[in-house]
């Protein structure tokens, strides 16, 4: 949003001429990519616990839980490589994109199957009758 509005021609930015201007926005501009990045590295991080609890759940497949996790580490070591070793971003994104892509079969397991109500042994009372 602030690279849209310092090249909105705003009269609050009279105080700038063009190329001070353009700098600014492509200042912005590449904030803004910075800040996906970082946010990359919470979608990474949220895989794990969902890995978890895929795994623990009983009725989606395991193998998804653990494809999970491989997914979560090719979303933290992109994020990373980006931030700390730019030299070798791209060597590592690569990798770490295929790994992302572990976390598509989970999605369409919800898609296609979802989650469906399971049959138990047990009648769980209604404490509304009670």
């Amino acid at each position: 949003m602030a690279a849209l509005i310092v090249v909105s021609g705003a009269s609050f930015l009279s105080g700038f001429d063009q190329p001070q201007l353009d700098t600014l926005a492509y200042l912005f501009f590449r904030l803004h990519g910075q800040g996906l990045v970082v946010a990359q590295i919470f979608w990474g991080l949220w895989l794990f616990p969902f890995g978890l609890l895929v795994i623990r759940s009983g009725f989606i497949p395991r193998f998804l839980g653990y494809l999970l996790f491989i997914a979560g580490v090719g979303y933290v070591a992109n994020s990373f490589a980006a931030l700390l070793l730019p030299t070798h971003r791209l060597v590592v994104a690569r990798f770490a994109d295929i790994f992302q892509m572990a976390e598509l079969p989970i999605i369409f397991w919800l898609l296609i199957w979802g989650a469906k109500d399971q049959p138990s042994d047990k009648q769980i009372p209604d404490p509304a009758i009670a």
